[in-house]
């Protein structure tokens, strides 16, 4: 009730203050003078807002908004841990931005510590109302069980994530086409592993390796399986009859894992694969012992550039994904159009309209611009119509991404994704691949999250974090050969029931059918 209280005063209040510059297209200045507003910024790259970031001096200049850093948990990484603590301390900024910041703002949004966005963005933000216009679903799946946005989220663009990648070069020094089904993958790998196509004459080469654990039990899809239903692992998804159901939980998972787990037997995925992490990548194929694997479009489709002078003839490219025993080809990655991140007014802002128009500025093109490619003339330049990074930006030995969060482009507030940002400094392979992809259907529709009420949410929080936890030990455990997944199967399903697998899918169902009628 205080919450309600406090926000509707600042409402008020601000209705009163806010006689100043019109909102006109033609000119981003929201206040005659500067207006400081406090915000909590907190994701994995960075705990704490930099108010000497380029991007926010010039956003500073458009609109006379200056963004004041009280970031609570700088002090750890863990953004959820951060989010508990600055609801616990009750001192709320007047902006909280955060990774994951879904289901703390639809959880406390209704009980009155966010401000509802619903009236503030119809009214006073023309640009973030256009998008929700172009696209209602995304404005379905980010609003709480009462109706009403309480954040604007980060809106990620482009289609592809991950791909398949295969070393050509080895395939043709052992006269093999690219594998286009399930059975001619099982066949190349085979060959990976006892033709010695790195030439050194031993059988140490590494046929399948991930960076990410979880790409491996991706290779379910092959037998018509799931891993998960969005670009988040491990998720939920949403079944042809249109219900919610776990990946976990299907009858072609079991099938799948089974495959993957004699694959794993054979030798066929690295035996590593749970331990050796993200350095996978780098010295699999750094030391020519790495095959296949499934991993980012962009990102590694630069090792070709690198690599070609240490291993002769390196040529690590993009394929269409094998089709599964059914025929079905498919690419169960993709880029998620929203993601629970971004950022929220909380019920102490005093100045709920200044801050909505301050959100609609990134919405803008001149917004648009500034939050995805830095500041013009410092990291880019318009040509010809087109943003296009300096060449010291692109040809720098660091990552684009690195160089942009340090200006304070790309970081996780509500803004909307430029593709054309990665697509500048995505090799030339992975162009290709990106076309090839085009070629066929391969993408799936994604689910995209809901929003519990009070009582939902406790069932959720009761059963589901130790289902999870049960479900993947007992996944890793099959993969190692610890257990028999069609011998363990049963007691495994009904395990997950006595966990209260069937009261989480309920409550799902429940809040996905309310939300997306």
């Amino acid at each position: 009730m205080q919450f309600r209280t406090m926000a509707t005063a600042a409402l008020a209040t601000s209705a009163l203050t806010a006689m100043g510059p019109a909102w006109a297209q033609d000119s981003f200045r929201i206040v005659d003078e500067p207006l400081d507003l406090t915000i909590h910024m907190h994701w994995d790259r960075a705990q704490g807002y930099r108010e000497d970031y380029p991007v926010e001096l010039k956003a500073r200049e458009l609109t006379g908004i200056n963004l004041i850093d009280t970031t609570s948990g700088k002090n750890t990484t863990d953004t959820a841990e951060a989010m508990n603590l600055l609801l616990a301390e009750g001192d709320m900024p007047d902006i909280v931005g955060s990774q994951l910041i879904k289901q703390p703002v639809n959880e406390f949004g209704p009980q009155g510590a966010f401000v509802p966005l619903n009236d503030l963005i119809d009214e006073y933000a023309p640009n973030i109302t256009a998008f929700f216009d172009a696209r209602p679903e995304l404005r379905q799946a980010i609003s709480a069980y009462d109706g009403n946005m309480y954040y604007i989220p980060y809106l990620p663009d482009g289609k592809y994530g991950r791909a398949y990648f295969v070393r050509q070069d080895w395939l043709d020094q052992l006269g093999l086409d690219q594998p286009d089904d399930v059975d001619a993958l099982h066949d190349v790998l085979l060959a990976f592993r006892d033709q010695d196509p790195n030439g050194n004459g031993l059988k140490d080469e590494i046929p399948f390796f991930v960076r990410d654990w979880e790409e491996v039990i991706r290779l379910v899809t092959l037998w018509d399986g799931r891993s998960s239903g969005s670009d988040t692992p491990h998720d939920f998804l949403v079944t042809d009859a249109g219900e919610i159901a776990h990946p976990y939980a299907q009858d072609s998972y079991r099938i799948g894992l089974s495959h993957v787990a004699d694959w794993y037997a054979e030798g066929l995925i690295d035996n590593e694969v749970f331990t050796r992490g993200v350095s996978a990548r780098d010295y699999l194929l750094s030391e020519n012992l790495g095959g296949m694997t499934h991993d980012w479009f962009a990102s590694t489709s630069g090792y070709n550039a690198a690599l070609i002078d240490k291993i002769e003839g390196f040529d690590f490219i993009p394929f269409l994904p094998p089709a599964s025993v059914s025929g079905k080809r498919i690419e169960e990655h993709s880029r998620i159009p929203i993601k629970p991140d971004g950022w929220a007014i909380s019920h102490t802002n005093q100045h709920p309209i200044e801050t909505i128009k301050y959100f609609d500025f990134w919405f803008t093109e001149t917004g648009r611009l500034l939050s995805n490619f830095g500041v013009e003339g410092e990291t880019w330049d318009m040509i010809d119509g087109e943003p296009v990074f300096k060449p010291e930006v692109l040809n720098s030995d660091r990552a684009v991404n690195s160089q942009l969060w340090e200006v304070g482009a790309q970081i996780k507030k509500g803004y909307w994704q430029d593709y054309r940002y990665e697509w500048q400094w995505t090799a030339e392979a992975a162009r290709k691949g990106i076309e090839l992809y085009d070629s066929e259907d391969l993408l799936l529709d994604q689910f995209l999250g809901v929003a519990f009420s009070k009582e939902e949410q406790e069932v959720y929080d009761r059963y589901w974090p130790s289902i999870q936890t049960y479900m993947l030990e007992r996944q890793q455990a099959w993969v190692l050969g610890s257990g028999d997944i069609d011998a363990d199967w049963d007691d495994y399903i009904s395990t997950l029931n006595k966990m209260g697998y069937d009261d989480v899918i309920s409550v799902m169902n429940a809040a996905y059918t309310r939300q997306y009628n």
